[in-house]
């Protein structure tokens, strides 16, 4: 059964013209909003060390401190009883060579070592810290340990 009188379809049609203006005005849009901001760079040249390994090392001084609260001097156990009593026996290591023997001339600025436990309190390092102040060393370094892997 056909219902319609006389009445023929038309087939739909697809208006281009109000599509390109709805695309103009998004592209528009889109090209208004848009921040063009370049990026600044900037060229750094970084240093090179091309220095030659030197040949001669300081004098060093181990100071090892252990979680107990034991110090040691170049492996030489030193009982603690002041931070003045461990700058002299900073100074006492300075003037005796790394095999023990007593030096000529006492080394000018030696570089003391700082080996720590993990577990030792940090007033312990602070204590050799500031007897090497009073002992008038200014080279201090911590010794490291890398991380291994298990």
């Amino acid at each position: 059964m056909n219902f319609r009188r006389g009445q023929r379809r038309e087939d739909p049609e697809i208006n281009l013209i109000a599509f390109i203006d709805v695309l103009l005005v998004v592209l528009i849009f889109l090209m208004v909003t848009t921040t063009y901001s370049k990026f600044t760079e900037l060229q750094i040249t970084l240093p090179t060390a091309d220095a030659e390994k030197a040949l001669d090392r300081p004098f060093e001084i181990n100071v090892t401190v252990d979680a107990k609260g034991n110090y040691t001097v170049n492996n030489v156990p030193v009982s603690f009883h002041s931070v003045a009593g461990l700058a002299e026996e900073l100074k006492n290591a300075a003037r005796t060579g790394p095999d023990g023997q007593p030096m000529a001339t006492p080394a000018a600025s030696p570089v003391v070592i700082v080996n720590a436990d993990q577990f030792a309190m940090h007033q312990m390092v602070i204590n050799v810290l500031e007897a090497s102040r009073i002992a008038g060393y200014d080279k201090l370094t911590f010794a490291a340990q890398t991380g291994t892997k298990k």
